[in-house]
């Protein structure tokens, strides 16, 4: 019998999870998803995790970059790739707004909120979706999808360009929150568009990505509390057309949902600062619901051995393992399994790999944590260089795990018990976003340019 490539990847991904988590529970995996393909926010699985081998490990401005592409404009989105299309959003600020645009009131409690690092609403802006060829980086198309005013501020630090975009192999979806949802085909025609209405966020920005389930594309839209609803809800991925929406008593969070498979149910798990909740993703109905993090919720849930990890960094710093498959209100029950309550950072997510739980502080401090019971297995594991984590997440390949600070210095760690730190890489330019990995190649988004990384036939 003859295999092709995209049944051997499969095979491979889903061999791993069995030897490595609790086979009864596991992220939801698209059969068409191969090693070739990194089609969604952390990946196949939302996990952050490639099976690949023999990937790079050394790099620099020069040392094993296949190419690098310039980018214009700033976005904190992560490429996505699918067979030899890699996929990018991007915002381009432009001249002043209009004297008449006026931002929204923020209100904490009964009185107007004002951050001090508020920016962006006083620019025109023009939000763009770029497709990038694989192999050699040239730009094969690039659309704008908004452009004009934007609804809201947000952070200095943060950015408009922030949710990751997602594709099935044939469609590609991007969110830009508040100015809308747009669907392109893999030319580049646009093939849909969806205002989603006002999403308010403190003036942060937005920050959860789409995810996909079977026919519909899903986006998790919480609100501040100022007479805004917050809101998780469903559209058919052909048409755009809503199928459900489910109203959510959450304030506003940043963190994308993820979907995970048991023997009787798929479960939408959604993190969030009253409520962790899970939902059924092709009805919006409410399946169970614990007590959230009461701290902000940015990090996506890890998933592994039959859990499920969320996690917060600031103003607390929060972690907690649960199990799915619950009803009702699970609070007090044996659905939680472990909480912690030190290490996580205030925006990357920790990552689940083989045994143990990763978790990074701001600051680049590992913890190391067994994934089934919350143990310390070491704490206190430093980078070599004193820098910041505010924007990359981890991910992990081959018995590694690679932390980006925001310098744009890639540090990779040996997996396991012991902490160890096998190579200090760096792009020469900043980082605020985390890699994806395809076709045995890193994709590195920097401040500038798209970076591809990948071992030289020359040894060069």
């Amino acid at each position: 019998m003859i295999f092709r490539r995209s049944t051997i990847g499969l095979l491979a991904i889903l061999l791993t999870y069995i030897l490595t988590t609790d086979s009864s529970l596991l992220p939801v995996t698209d059969a068409s998803v191969s090693l070739s393909n990194w089609p969604q926010w952390r990946g196949p699985e939302s996990q952050g995790i490639s099976t690949e081998k023999n990937l790079p490990t050394e790099w620099s401005e020069t040392k094993n970059v296949l190419w690098k592409t310039p980018v214009q404009g700033r976005g904190f989105s992560q490429p996505v790739i699918w067979d030899n299309q890699v996929f990018l959003t991007t915002d381009v600020e432009g001249g002043p707004a209009p004297g008449s645009h006026k931002p929204p009131t923020h209100m904490a409690g009964d009185k107007e909120f004002t951050h001090p690092e508020w920016d962006g609403i006083d620019k025109l802006h023009t939000f763009k979706v770029l497709s990038l060829d694989r192999d050699n980086g040239k730009i094969l198309w690039e659309k704008t999808a908004y452009e004009g005013t934007v609804y809201d501020y947000r952070h200095k630090r943060g950015n408009y360009a922030a949710p990751t975009p997602v594709t099935d192999g044939k469609y590609v979806w991007a969110y830009f929150g508040s100015e809308g949802l747009h669907c392109y085909d893999f030319k580049g025609e646009l093939i849909w568009k969806k205002s989603l209405g006002p999403i308010g966020t403190m003036g942060m920005g937005v920050g959860s990505s789409p995810v996909l389930h079977e026919n519909l594309v899903i986006l998790l839209c919480d609100q501040e509390f100022s007479g805004k609803e917050s809101f998780i809800t469903a559209l058919d991925k052909k048409t755009g057309k809503e199928v459900w929406r489910t109203p959510r008593q959450i304030g506003v969070s940043w963190a994308t949902p993820v979907i995970v498979k048991s023997a009787q149910r798929s479960e939408l798990i959604t993190s969030g600062h009253q409520f962790l909740i899970a939902y059924d993703p092709s009805t919006g109905k409410e399946l169970w619901r614990a007590t959230g993090l009461k701290s902000h919720a940015i990090a996506t849930p890890v998933v592994g051995h039959g859990l499920v990890i969320l996690s917060s960094g600031y103003p607390s710093k929060v972690i907690v393992a649960l199990r799915p498959g619950g009803s009702g209100t699970i609070d007090e029950t044996d659905k939680i399994v472990w909480r912690y309550n030190k290490g996580t950072s205030y925006v990357p997510s920790p990552i689940l790999y083989g045994d143990y739980v990763y978790l990074m502080s701001d600051g680049g401090i590992l913890t190391c944590l067994n994934a089934r019971t919350g143990e310390i297995i070491y704490e206190g594991g430093r980078v070599p260089i004193a820098t910041k984590f505010y924007g990359a997440s981890p991910v992990a390949f081959d018995d590694k795990i690679l932390l980006t600070s925001d310098d744009g210095d890639t540090f990779v760690i040996k997996a396991g018990p012991k902490h160890e730190v096998l190579a200090t890489n760096s792009i020469g330019e900043p980082v605020r976003t985390s890699i994806a990995i395809a076709n045995g190649m890193l994709f590195i988004r920097g401040d500038k340019h798209l970076f591809c990384i990948g071992r030289k036939t020359n040894g060069t």
